[in-house]
């Protein structure tokens, strides 16, 4: 049974078939206001707000994937894109091209930016083999059956089944049976390779937006190829506190995301084989923001040790390029 949890989730490879279709690097730097928790980085993990990202202008469907075959890295940025676009990139994927492993990880209607995830190899392990796991320790707890994996799941914000924003995880789950079919998850871990640390936290701050708040748990996985260094952040929200002497307002106790844990995974290849440091850990993960109930008299916080983070950073680094 645990072979089989732990097999689920694991198509980490995906062959890029290579194209002269030619994509246009420009740069763009996301605009959001400041986070509460991260006026001082707690890694060296790079965490600057602007990336050289591979972007195209929307044309047609057909050139849009040539596009996905071309692109050397995980992330494609898309302009242009009309709500009946996405709509039509989103019904191809299930139709006429059902062989095209890729994410719509994020559209916003107003600006018409669609963002994509190809899954390459090293991105695919960033989240999988962490959540992966996450399952293997629910199975041996008792509470696989009380878990759904909702994979890559679109989803809307509430109101808006089509023609709006919308967004896919990496992997994402919920509890049985408060979270099953479109309902949102609990748990949401996104991965980034060539998508900087502050992007990935503009993912973040959507995710608890755009599910009204229903989405309770967010770890972003962010590798730093030449340091040899996967960062992981767990997020929560939290209320806002006024500040002293105000009135306290509806805005005022308004939540507001909060990093509760940034845990670091050094490699050290200097050694044979190649050991890893874990700074900042364990991973510990809330029972009641997971399942939504309270923990039975047995049951506890999910806790994710050192030396299972040792393992999940050597199976991240096997699937990443040799440097």
């Amino acid at each position: 049974m645990l072979s089989l949890l732990f097999i689920l989730g694991q198509d980490l490879v995906t062959i890029l078939a290579f194209s002269p279709i030619r994509i246009t690097p420009i740069f763009t730097m996301a605009s959001v206001s400041p986070l509460p928790s991260i006026s001082t980085p707690a890694t060296s993990v790079t965490s600057k707000a602007q990336s050289v990202q591979p972007t195209i202008r929307f044309e047609s469907v057909e050139k849009l994937y040539q596009a996905i075959d071309n692109v050397p890295g995980d992330l494609l940025a898309v302009t242009g894109v009309s709500s009946t676009d996405f709509d039509e990139i989103d019904i191809s994927r299930q139709c006429a091209h059902p062989c095209r492993k890729f994410r719509l990880r994020r559209y916003n209607a107003d600006t018409r930016m669609l963002i994509i995830t190809i899954p390459t190899s090293v991105h695919e392990a960033l989240h999988a083999a962490l959540y992966n796991t996450l399952i293997i320790q629910f199975a041996q707890s008792g509470l696989h059956g009380i878990w759904l994996d909702k994979r890559s799941t679109t989803y809307r914000s509430p109101g808006h089944p089509r023609g709006h924003d919308g967004g896919e995880g990496d992997s994402t789950g919920g509890p049985i049976p408060e979270r099953i079919g479109t309902s949102w998850p609990t748990l949401v871990i996104e991965a980034g390779y060539s998508e900087t640390l502050h992007e990935l936290r503009n993912d973040m701050r959507w995710w608890f937006s755009a599910s009204d708040h229903q989405v309770k748990i967010v770890i972003l996985a962010k590798s730093d190829h030449t340091q040899r260094a996967i960062l992981l952040e767990k997020w929560e929200e939290a209320p806002s506190h006024p500040r002293p002497g105000a009135t306290t307002t509806r805005h005022a106790a308004a939540l507001q995301p909060m990093m509760r844990q940034s845990i670091t995974i050094t490699e050290n290849a200097t050694t044979d084989p190649a050991t890893y440091l874990v700074t900042r850990g364990p991973l510990v993960l809330s029972f009641r923001l997971l399942f939504l109930r309270d923990p039975d008299p047995l049951q506890g916080d999910v806790v994710v040790d050192v030396e299972k983070l040792e393992d999940y950073a050597r199976r991240v680094w096997l699937s990443a390029p040799a440097v």
